[in-house]
């Protein structure tokens, strides 16, 4: 038997591999399948099922290419409703899997179709459990986002999850394993740890929402509280899931057309397109084409994507590094923005010979600022927990995933200082603002971590 949690940083995402005799069965796949067929044909084994714990939400899976590619059926929970081919399992059902055997769980709450898949292994103990958006590592799943597809509040989802955690999950052995779906970094829990795996044991120690002399009332008021408004790309993630995506293949031949400068403007300026300019923030800064977003590929990419556009078949054009251009749009279709159309060939450097016109951010150092900081109209685009942890004086808390929401009461003749914690979310918000036609936009380098080494 082996169990392979293949986890993706930037979805803070956790996938499944699992063999035992010469069958595999995958578990919450990403989008792109090429990785879990490469590891199916070098260990020499078929897979046999792809187990789906709910409907997600933050990504786009990739059940439908994988069966295409293997096969192997596709499993659902209860109550699930596809419109292609399922299997909507039973719960108690045990599905076999070479020496080893799979039991679904039944486990509403965060979804009512949400099931966690238990592993027995070859002797027949519990070894693991694989628990989707049901039980995170510190954390349970949010019982705020299938209201309109259960027709129920919040609340009557909370109590139902509080139910499946303790007639389920809760009455486990301490020794088996907590395989989550996702980690911190996750809009979908908000305590979520940055561990990926854990026990029921520990969990049960050291999870808020796992206490023993919890009353169900206490576990309503406390799942409920603070949650954050889930990003606007969510529910068509959820529809494209249930109804079966385009091909991932065909989006990133769309996505993966080079474009001249002048095909890259004339076609910008046809469709409306967004420009997208996945550059480091520092790049970004010295030279960028007027009126593009920028959101770094090597920061919180796709969820940053999905909080900021908020149409997800908005035609986009990229701007990247060299090389780069299939990785952007593979990471903006594990998202569902299956409509990019290009990239510029030769990426900025071909802007500027081609004689275009680009723009920039002007910045300042932490020290600079900080020796001059006195009537400067400055925004913390930080989330108000880092704010209220602690922040400078004379500023105005502006969330990032909340600016474009805020730009009416912000003056274009005033020179805007912005910040975040180090700098990558301060420089998509400066090209939001750019984009707006705030011309006076000053990054601050280093951010609030740079600015309190300096208090110190």
């Amino acid at each position: 038997m082996k169990v392979e949690q293949i986890y993706t940083g930037c979805l803070a995402q956790g996938a499944y591999y699992i063999v035992s005799e010469g069958e595999a069965v995958i578990i919450d796949p990403l989008r792109e399948i090429k990785p879990y067929l490469d590891r199916a044909k070098k260990d020499g084994v078929k897979i046999k099922y792809i187990f789906e714990t709910h409907f997600h939400a933050d990504f786009v899976s990739g059940h439908i290419d994988l069966a295409k590619a293997t096969g192997a059926t596709i499993v659902y929970g209860p109550t699930a409703k596809t419109a292609f081919e399922s299997y909507q399992a039973k719960d108690g059902e045990v599905f076999a899997l070479g020496k080893i055997k799979l039991k679904v769980l039944h486990t509403p709450g965060h979804t009512l179709e949400s099931v966690c898949y238990l592993l027995m292994d070859e002797e027949g103990k519990d070894h693991s459990v694989f628990t989707g958006d049901t039980l995170f590592i510190g954390d349970v799943g949010r019982p705020d986002l299938a209201q309109k597809a259960a027709h129920k509040t919040q609340d009557e989802l909370a109590g139902i999850l509080y139910d499946s955690l303790r007639t389920k999950l809760m009455t486990l052995a301490d020794e088996v394993l907590v395989y989550p779906a996702h980690g911190a970094g996750s809009a979908c829990g908000k305590h979520m740890s940055k561990e990926t795996v854990s026990t029921i044991g520990a969990q049960k120690d050291s999870n808020y929402a796992l206490r023993s002399d919890m009353t169900k009332e206490e576990f309503i008021q406390e799942v409920t509280k603070d949650l954050l408004p889930a990003p606007a790309y969510f529910p068509e993630n959820v529809k494209m899931n249930k109804q079966g995506p385009e091909n991932i293949e065909k989006v990133l031949k769309r996505a993966n057309h080079p474009l001249s400068p002048d095909d890259f403007e004339r076609l910008a300026n046809e469709t409306g397109a967004l420009v997208l300019d996945t550059r480091s923030a520092l790049k970004f800064a010295e030279s960028f084409i007027p009126n593009a977003i920028n959101i770094g590929i090597d920061g919180g990419f796709a969820p940053w994507v999905g909080a900021l556009i908020p149409d997800i078949l908005q035609p986009i054009l990229l701007i990247t590094e060299e090389g780069k251009e299939e990785e952007v749009a593979t990471r903006l279709a594990r998202v569902g923005y299956d409509h990019a159309i290009g990239y510029l060939s030769g990426g900025m450097e071909a802007w500027v010979a081609a004689g275009k016109e680009t723009d920039q951010v002007d910045h300042i150092t932490a020290q600079d600022f900080a020796a001059d900081a006195s009537d400067k109209k400055v925004i913390d685009v930080r989330t108000a927990e880092e704010f209220g942890k602690g922040h400078l004086s004379n500023v105005e808390n502006i969330p990032l995933d909340g600016l474009s929401n805020e730009l009416s009461h912000l003056s274009k003749e005033e020179k805007i200082y912005v910040h975040c914690a180090g700098g990558y979310r301060s420089m998509i918000a400066a090209s939001i603002l750019k984009a707006r036609g705030f011309d006076q936009v000053v990054n601050i380098e280093g951010g609030y971590q740079a600015l309190e080494k300096i208090d110190k």
